[in-house]
């Protein structure tokens, strides 16, 4: 077995709630073994009141979080991704940015809980589910055996796992540019 740590970029339009939930939550349960990172093509610039609200509620960290866009990842001195996963199919469907490297790719559409609109309880409860299904996906993604899958394989188990109970209602099917 190898100490290798994964790094892994999600990315969404905004980067203020399901990009940030998944950040969180592979950084705590990632067991030593992925750093997460998050990011959107057009970030709103701070993290949305309630996804913070919703990891601090459940014990997740919340140091470190902030919108920011993907041209952080861009630069030459930016961690070199392995996985790249879009949260929102916005993102999913932009041109995204040659990435160094080769990253594995794949999309986990969830629906946004910043739009939903309603009662406090009603907004509060969109971002617990986006979580839930983010959690999910995530607990999936950590279970594979990294080292024993060829890439095909690889990819193929992603790309399932974003057809996982909750996923947005829009399939996406494209593959991010990779190299640079």
């Amino acid at each position: 077995m190898t100490d290798r740590v994964f790094n892994v970029l999600f990315l969404c339009t905004g980067n203020s709630a399901r990009s940030i939930l998944a950040e969180s939550l592979l950084n705590q349960v990632g067991y030593g073994r992925f750093r997460a990172y998050s990011a959107g093509s057009h970030p709103k610039g701070e993290v949305h009141p309630l996804a913070l609200e919703t990891l601090r509620s459940l014990d997740f960290p919340i140091d470190g979080l902030r919108s920011k866009s993907w041209d952080e990842f861009e630069r030459p001195d930016a961690p070199t991704m392995d996985f790249i996963f879009t949260v929102c199919d916005n993102a999913a469907g932009e041109a995204c940015p040659l990435w160094l490297g080769h990253p594995v790719t794949a999309h986990w559409g969830v629906d946004d809980p910043a739009a939903v609109t309603g009662t406090e309880l009603e907004r509060k409860a969109a971002f617990v589910t986006s979580f839930g299904y983010l959690r999910n996906r995530i607990g999936a993604f950590v279970a594979l055996p990294m080292h024993g899958l060829e890439p095909a394989a690889l990819t193929a188990e992603l790309q399932a796992i974003g057809g996982i109970d909750g996923a947005s209602g829009q399939a996406v099917s494209r593959e991010v540019p990779r190299g640079r």
